[in-house]
């Protein structure tokens, strides 16, 4: 076994993808000096957007708040509001198809759609908390305008849309006459203010957001005076700010890596989300077993079966790591249960690329911490607040990512972090905002 280990181990290496030789102090300080630059409005591969949203405000007892969550599939819909005990209380809930998934819109439609999803709720309140989980600028007033939709939405005529705005006209339209107020934010930033509702017995020193699922992104509080790039701030207070973390252009790309990237349909964009999302992890798994089988790591026949395989999504890597021996992923029917020295090949293989991943994940989640500037009382940590189904369901990757974040944050910088699940922190987030700002 220790022999294939290190074969698997060498391939990596001439690659420049083992984790092994990614040094997390090096690729955190160019992190941070992007966070930096891009707080500055300097050229960065992090957009660092202000969202003008704080987190020291009081949430209101008993007054109901619309929520919306527009994510990739789904658009959903309730209402909430906050019990004497400041526990959320979501009713009302309903799903549908997100706008623009189903065929091309036009920006009328779009907003058309989404007025008609809120039909049963637009009654029940003037304030409407809305995560739309995909790039936009935002404005002080809380509004933002999108930049860019992802390819499985298509909205003619969207981009430099106000969301909020159109909404408003959209519901006004459809013969609801009342007055409301939309705060939009996305999924991180929503992640992170539903942490700040969920533990009130607990003392953070500060909040970090972070989601790993089909995409990434990360969010961290910072001080308006080191937000540069924005004027007329009150320097005294301190914001989120949506660093757009998977834009980072500086890490540890590998030969692989690069390959990969050209074959995408954005190429030199969201290099370092291509390098552990969900919807990249899986195909950027492929692509590696592809070269190990040119390489000569596979014997002959199994390399040629592994080459006829195109398409593999991450949930399939899951699967084998869990189940090798298994008959329900196409990387498992490869083997049959038979040659045992190719299947620990290809698992060493997969399992070292989940091991990068965690690292780059730990190099995200320890530049936001650091940036922020808390965290040095161990009885006042960082609260990372994070969702995702790649993060707490791809085999072992949790539990690595605690272990770089505990030997690199802990140990070697004295900055004290805990990492928290919140259930519906996308509802109860979008609530917060809605209901404080």
């Amino acid at each position: 076994m220790e022999k294939i280990k290190n074969t698997v181990k060498s391939f990596l290496k001439k690659n420049a993808m083992d984790y092994e030789d990614i040094d997390i102090e090096k690729y955190c300080t160019l992190f941070i000096e992007e966070m930096r630059k891009g707080l500055a409005g300097q050229n960065s591969s992090l957009e660092m957007i202000p969202t003008y949203i704080e987190i020291d405000k009081e949430v209101p007892i008993s007054q109901p708040v619309i929520v919306i969550d527009a994510g990739g599939a789904n658009f959903r819909v309730a209402t909430v509001y906050f019990n004497d005990q400041k526990k959320p209380v979501i009713e009302n809930f309903n799903k549908y198809p997100m706008p623009g998934t189903k065929g091309k819109l036009t920006n009328e439609e779009f907003f058309n759609m989404m007025a008609g999803y809120l039909k049963e709720v637009v009654e029940k309140s003037g304030n409407i908390g809305f995560c739309f989980s995909y790039a936009i600028e935002m404005f002080p007033n809380k509004d933002g305008k999108v930049i860019r939709l992802a390819k499985e939405v298509e909205v003619e005529g969207v981009k430099g849309q106000m969301i909020g705005e159109n909404l408003i006209k959209a519901i006004k339209t459809s013969g609801h006459k009342n007055s409301y107020h939309v705060v939009v934010l996305n999924d991180t930033v929503t992640a992170l203010l539903a942490g700040i509702s969920s533990f009130p017995d607990r003392t953070f020193d500060s909040y970090v957001g972070f989601i790993l699922g089909a995409g990434t992104n990360s969010c961290y509080v910072e001080q308006n005076k080191n937000i540069i790039k924005t004027r007329g701030l009150d320097p005294t207070k301190s914001q989120i700010i949506n660093t757009e973390s998977g834009g980072f252009a500086k890490g540890p790309m590998g030969k692989i890596d690069r390959q990969f990237d050209q074959s995408t349909i954005n190429p030199g964009q969201g290099t370092f989300e291509k390098m552990i999302s969900g919807a990249y992890f899986g195909p950027l798994c492929l692509r590696t077993i592809h070269a190990a089988a040119d390489d000569g790591l596979f014997s002959s026949p199994v390399a040629e079966k592994l080459k006829k395989i195109t398409k593999i999504e991450t949930k399939d890597v899951n699967n084998f790591l869990y189940y090798p021996i298994g008959k329900t992923n196409p990387l498992s029917l490869v083997f049959n249960g038979k040659n045992e020295q190719d299947m620990v090949t290809l698992y060493y293989l997969i399992d070292r690329l989940v091991e990068r991943a965690a690292k780059l994940v730990a190099i995200k989640l320890s530049s936001a911490t650091i940036k922020s500037g808390k965290g040095r009382n161990p009885c006042r940590p960082v609260c990372i607040v994070a969702e995702g189904t790649v993060f707490y369901q791809l085999k072992s990757l949790k539990q690595r990512v605690e272990c770089c974040l505990k030997k690199y944050l802990e140990d070697e910088k004295s900055i004290y972090y805990e990492i928290v699940n919140v259930e519906n922190a996308t509802l109860i987030g979008a609530a917060i905002a809605g209901l404080t700002n």
